[in-house]
């Protein structure tokens, strides 16, 4: 059994796509597809039920599915064991948040010039369990408050912008109000594939006095811009740092108008809350001497 096969289940069972976990992987889709035949073959079971418009795991899936991130994690432990007098960091991390990775690693590794970073890409609470079995040492969150057997370090403020199709009528504003958006429907991605987050856009809406016009739940965060952007009266709400990483030409993303935030956090194991934790929420806070946020840039 090759340590590739169970990276690449992995990664499917992560996405329940195929098609993004060959992106993820940054490798072609069939080699993915064949990849997981061969370790169903091998251990004779079925891990993915597939079928043309989604993918599940399986009951012997979720079990393998433990097992292989386990298997993963310790394989990973080899070459870092290898670097002798380096410090190594494993950060538990998720999409929309590339830019702040690179300037909380190099402010680290100005404190640390032998500091190794290893980041591992994991759902939310995927994430909080590798923490709490040790396989990560910090995890970078939005949106969770309190975890239980875990300490959370809030670190920075995002402001919340809407995304809209770029044929929306305030896809050309440079910022939006939330009266505006009222009549249109609210398309969020589905609170199973990241609940903290999910609760806390939805809390800070309500807050703020909108009671949102609810759309069918999408999928993941990608299926969420595509959807959006093919319906020119419908809007979703994302935090800056992930608004800044969308390269879709068919939606907009609008800073809301009066700012509405959403906090991050650097989340430790309640033994390690301490100097060394400290430090990182320091290296990943909001950037205290650098220009203000402008609005998310947009490959057009």
């Amino acid at each position: 059994m090759e340590l590739r096969a169970l990276r690449y289940f992995v990664a499917v069972a992560d996405e329940l796509h195929f098609g993004r976990a060959a992106e993820r992987l940054h490798i072609a889709q069939p080699a993915v597809s064949q990849q997981v035949a061969r370790l169903e073959r091998e251990l004779g079971v079925r891990l993915l039920d597939r079928s043309p418009r989604r993918v599940r795991l399986t009951a012997a899936g979720h079990r393998v599915l433990d097992a292989a991130r386990a298997t993963l994690a310790a394989a990973g432990q080899v070459p870092i064991a290898a670097k002798q007098g380096m410090t190594t960091v494993r950060i538990g991390t998720a999409a929309g948040l590339t830019a702040r990775l690179e300037r909380g690693i190099d402010a680290l590794r100005e404190r640390a010039p032998e500091f190794d970073v290893v980041l591992v890409d994991l759902p939310v609470e995927a994430r909080l369990n590798a923490l709490r079995q040790g396989e990560l040492d910090l995890a970078l969150t939005r949106g969770v408050r309190s975890v239980p057997g875990l300490t959370v370090l809030p670190a920075w403020t995002e402001r919340l912008y809407a995304v809209v199709s770029r044929h929306h009528p305030a896809a050309d504003h440079p910022a939006v109000g939330l009266a505006e958006l009222a009549a249109d429907t609210l398309r969020v991605p589905s609170r199973e594939h990241d609940p903290p987050l999910n609760d806390a856009v939805v809390s800070a809406l309500r807050e703020s006095g909108l009671h949102p016009k609810p759309g069918r739940p999408t999928g993941t965060l990608q299926d969420t811009i595509v959807e959006v952007g093919s319906e020119p009266r419908s809007w979703t709400v994302l935090p800056a740092d992930q608004a800044a990483e969308i390269r879709s030409t068919r939606v907009r993303p609008i800073p809301i108008e009066p700012a509405i935030t959403i906090g991050g956090s650097v989340v430790v194991a309640a033994e390690n809350a301490g100097g060394a934790a400290e430090c990182a929420v320091a290296a990943f806070r909001d950037e205290a001497e650098h220009p203000a946020r402008g609005r998310p840039s947009l490959s057009r």
